[in-house]
């Protein structure tokens, strides 16, 4: 067993143009990350402000997490056209099969979007920055690649994304399996055949839920190791048509500007009432028609008090207990996967969407593992042993372990401030930006989908077009007032952060060990990580430091 753990290790195709980065780059902006953020970034820069624009690439491929996710049922949680950009000339000849398109057709996806925008004759694959600082002199960061090539840009933006750092959890033995073991982040392109095969997911995360899923369908058995149980959602796919689409598509403007004006960046959001302002009967029927209606609508359409008053919490997950225990005959199974008693508040872990996860993992073959109860101890080099000595076998285990998600990223990548001091050791503590785009002691760098942004909390293509736009009109305002450079304040951040925490602290999320807390990684400074005040508060808060001339920054 060889267990891959650098991010250039992938299996995935090299239909990509890989060409090694030239000695000398020199380039307006450079841009970290192809996926849904730098494609969109590269674009807006460089095709409609006329700026000189690069990517650098760690894969082979445009596509962010869809290049890199392969594994067995890998599919967006969001539904179609909500998920894809708002740019009339990608979507206007776009046709999706499904509602929640699998890892495969978001490539086809990202396929086309590079036909209409043409990126890739600026992105440099298979490279990967390991260093970069700001030389004020020149007012130029100096970035360095992990093949010993330098650039130059005037400006920084990363794009890596939220879960750009893998997780690996650190179990005695897990070198010595001698059967077949992946992250769900390096599955092989070719896939694994696990058909009648024993097969072990750790973690329940929607890599974990999806994988189980999937591989339940060929496999002789599949054991979960759950430490929480994912208080997953029905998804309700289903197949579209060429001809639904395209009578839709002249809603698509509409629908592409009311998702800027919703909490999530959906197409729906909140009701405008609270839990109790329903009689008992009125409230089933309400959950009922969002239950009925699948994907997200029971968590981001419901009551506006769902996810701050706990008595309106408990009425949410009493429902959802109650829908998905019916479902699981098993009582000892039925009791891990969907207990009575709330394991937390529900709607402060991210609720995975399953087809038919909890059928598949109620038969008999198949079992759960509660890890509270019996931890894995170690393992082996033919399965795991826990912690009451019991040695489950396994042909194929498949780790989801997740990630350090938000902010492992960008403190991975090598980035110094004007001190020289590595944005590590600057967030060790903690983490500290001005609006989840810029940092104190970083001039001209931006980044998007990351820490201290609306990020986990929103529809990821309707963030990075808030986000992105707002870098965009940042960049095009410091050309036309003649600005250098740009670098927020140290009070700035401090105040950001405050405000992050205080929203947060109103809500029920800070009473939940999450990722969203940076509670899934040991040592991790225990903060909210996202901004959950909502996208239209977001955005107006950052619209506002244009209006008012970069008040939380230093402009030379």
């Amino acid at each position: 067993m060889h267990l891959r753990t650098d991010i250039g290790a992938t299996n995935s195709s090299t239909t990509g143009t890989t060409h090694n980065v030239p000695e000398d780059l020199e380039t307006d902006v450079l841009i970290v990350g192809a996926g849904f953020g730098g494609v969109y970034l590269c674009h807006k820069l460089r095709d409609e402000l006329g700026f000189k624009c690069k990517i650098f690439e760690a894969g082979k491929e445009l596509g962010g997490i869809w290049h890199w996710n392969c594994y067995p049922g890998a599919r967006v949680d969001t539904q179609v056209p909500v998920y894809e950009y708002s740019l009339e000339k990608v979507w206007k000849d776009w046709y999706w099969e499904e509602k929640y398109p699998g890892h495969a057709e978001l490539r086809r996806y990202f396929d086309h979007v590079e036909k209409q925008l043409d990126i890739k004759k600026d992105t440099y694959f298979d490279t990967r920055v390991v260093a970069a600082s700001f030389d004020k002199e020149s007012a130029k960061w100096i970035i360095k690649t992990e093949d010993g090539r330098t650039a130059k840009a005037k400006y920084l933006i990363n794009a890596i994304g939220f879960a750009a750092k893998r997780h690996f959890p650190d179990w005695k033995g897990l070198d010595t399996f001698e059967g077949i073991m992946h992250h769900s982040s390096f599955w092989p392109e070719s896939d694994v055949d696990v058909k009648g095969k024993r097969v072990a997911v750790i973690g329940t995360g929607s890599t974990g839920i999806q994988i189980a899923q999937e591989t339940a369908k060929t496999a002789g058995s599949v054991t979960v190791f759950q430490r929480t149980p994912n208080l997953c959602l029905p998804m309700r796919q289903r197949k579209l048509s060429r001809e639904e689409q395209e009578e839709a598509k002249k809603d698509y403007p509409e629908l592409y500007r009311k998702r800027m004006t919703t909490f999530a960046g959906f197409s729906y959001d909140f009701v405008e009432k609270n839990t109790f302002d329903d009689s008992p009967e009125e409230r089933e029927k309400f959950y009922q028609e969002l239950w009925d209606e699948g994907g997200f609508k029971y968590w981001l359409a419901t009551y506006k008090d769902m996810l701050f008053d706990k008595e309106a919490n408990q009425q949410a997950y009493d429902f959802w207990a109650k829908q998905t225990r019916k479902r699981i005959q098993d009582p000892r199974k039925r009791d891990i996967l969907a207990p009575l008693k709330a394991p937390h508040a529900w709607g402060t872990k991210r609720p995975s969407l399953e087809q038919n996860y909890y059928e598949m993992m109620d038969k008999p073959e198949n079992d759960v593992v509660d890890v509270n109860e019996t931890p894995i101890a170690e393992f082996t080099k033919t399965g795991i042993v826990t912690s009451d000595g019991k040695l489950r076998e396994f042909d194929v285990i498949a780790l989801a372990t997740g990630f350090d998600s938000l902010t492992g990223g960008m403190k991975n990548m090598g980035l110094k401030d004007i001190h020289g001091v590595d944005l590590s050791e600057k967030w060790k503590m903690g983490t500290w930006s001005f609006l989840g785009m810029t940092c104190n002691g970083y001039p001209n760098m931006f980044f998007l989908y990351g820490a201290q942004g609306p990020t986990a909390f929103s529809n990821g293509p309707s963030c990075v077009e808030c986000q992105g736009d707002w870098i965009v009109d940042a960049i095009a305002k410091l050309r036309k007032d003649d600005i250098n450079y740009l670098e927020a304040t140290k009070e700035a951040e401090e105040e950001w952060r405050r405000k992050v925490t205080e929203i947060s602290d109103k809500t029920l999320f800070p009473g939940t060990s999450s990722w969203y807390m940076g509670a899934n990684v040991p040592g991790k400074p225990r903060e909210q990580l996202n901004y959950a005040g909502g996208l239209p508060l977001y955005e107006k808060e950052c619209r506002e430091q244009l209006s008012n001339n970069f008040a939380g920054f230093i402009k030379a």
